[in-house]
């Protein structure tokens, strides 16, 4: 793994020792099922986060559940077809009651995204209302990530399997009950490179949902992974930086639909 990720790994490693398991898995399994994800045709998963290690560290919304909130109602009434919530507390500037709040306001399903290595993650996402996870597939080795996805899916929440190279999607083909995604960050320098989109379109497995993750900045971007073969985008930056979010969600859903 890179240094982030290894980095990211320890911190998350520390707040699983934090986790009442008995507690979070009560509140998990007692919760009703959530909200199925849309994977017909073209969808966006739109994110909320309040910071990015990549773009330095910002001031923070002085009220971010409620920031959180009126984006999420925001993206679901543009056409949004999940919500992905940060709740990576160090360098992203989540938390997991943006996470609760989100997903008690919207009807679509609201996906934890975090750097997540155990099992109680999953639980500790479901009891906090969320119906989907984005688990790293190099952060995990072959047990542990067969361990999660099969409790993810046990609670009924999508995964989303994140990949960095041609190497991740060979392993994440192994689970085709999953959205596969390419992540185009270096994971050393943080850059984003849209063009391995392209490059890489062909290593994905055959009958996945493939989504595109980083450096989707408008409608013509991603119009150009849709065109790729890319059933899905999860965009966060360029909507969390734009002051009319729903309208670029918008456009961006219709620039997708009118390719698949």
């Amino acid at each position: 793994m890179s240094d982030f990720l290894n980095e990211m790994a320890l911190l998350s490693t520390v707040r699983v020792a934090h986790i009442d398991d008995v507690a979070i898995a009560a509140r998990a399994h007692h919760r009703p099922p959530p909200p199925a994800i849309d994977t017909r045709g073209f969808g966006l998963i739109a994110e909320i986060k309040f910071a990015a290690p990549s773009k330095g560290v910002p001031t923070g919304e002085a009220q971010p559940i409620a920031a959180a909130v009126e984006r999420a109602k925001a993206y679901s009434l543009a056409g949004a077809r999940a919500i992905s919530v940060l709740t990576e507390p160090t360098r992203f500037g989540g938390a997991l009651e943006h996470l609760a709040a989100v997903a008690a306001s919207v009807d679509i399903p609201v996906m934890r995204k975090d750097f997540l290595v155990d099992p109680i993650q999953v639980l500790e996402a479901r009891a906090y209302g969320a119906g989907g996870v984005l688990l790293i597939i190099r952060m995990l080795d072959e047990h542990r990530l067969d361990q999660m996805v099969q409790l993810a899916h046990e609670l009924g929440m999508f995964v989303l399997l994140e990949a960095f190279d041609a190497d991740d999607l060979a392993r994440g083909a192994a689970f085709s009950n999953c959205l596969l995604g390419l992540n185009c960050r270096n994971l050393h320098t943080l850059e984003v490179d849209p063009s391995r989109f392209e490059l890489l379109a062909d290593a994905f497995p055959p009958a996945v949902v493939r989504v595109a993750e980083s450096g989707l900045i408008d409608a013509d971007a991603v119009r150009d992974i849709a065109r790729a073969g890319y059933g899905m985008a999860l965009v966060g930056s360029a909507l969390m930086s734009n002051p009319t979010p729903g309208v670029l969600l918008s456009e961006m859903i219709q620039a997708g639909e009118a390719v698949r």
